[in-house]
């Protein structure tokens, strides 16, 4: 799955990898450990979270914005790809679409156990 800018991304993650081994008592474990000990979680992780939770907003019309980025299955339940259903438009258009948040979130989402996907909060994410 896609998540954006992948070369920032990683640059960005580096920071904070570079950062996390600055912290006495820390700085020589593996990342994942650094991670775990500062209870934090790595770029790609919270923008996942960050996009199920604009998801949840959105298909649960709690934001006035959104209405057309995700075409839900007839359950009601699943989201479906946006490019497959839109396979005649220029291949330029496809990819950028690609990145957009209906697709990066897509199989996050449909992942997701349906008590959680039918949540009436959003602090079901936490």
């Amino acid at each position: 799955a896609h998540h954006g800018n992948w070369g920032t991304i990683l640059e960005l993650e580096g920071v904070q990898r570079r950062f996390t081994r600055l912290i006495n008592g820390i700085g020589t474990l593996p990342y994942s450990e650094r991670l775990d000990r500062l209870n934090i979680t790595t770029l790609a992780e919270r923008r996942i979270r960050g996009d199920l939770i604009e998801t949840f907003k959105v298909l649960n019309d709690k934001v006035d914005y959104g209405k057309t980025w995700f075409k839900v299955g007839r359950s009601r339940r699943n989201l479906l790809s946006c490019i497959k259903s839109c396979s005649k438009l220029p291949r330029e258009v496809t990819k950028v679409n690609d990145g957009f948040i209906s697709e990066r979130v897509r199989p996050y989402w449909n992942d997701l156990p349906k008590t959680v996907r039918e949540a009436s909060r959003v602090d079901m994410y936490g």
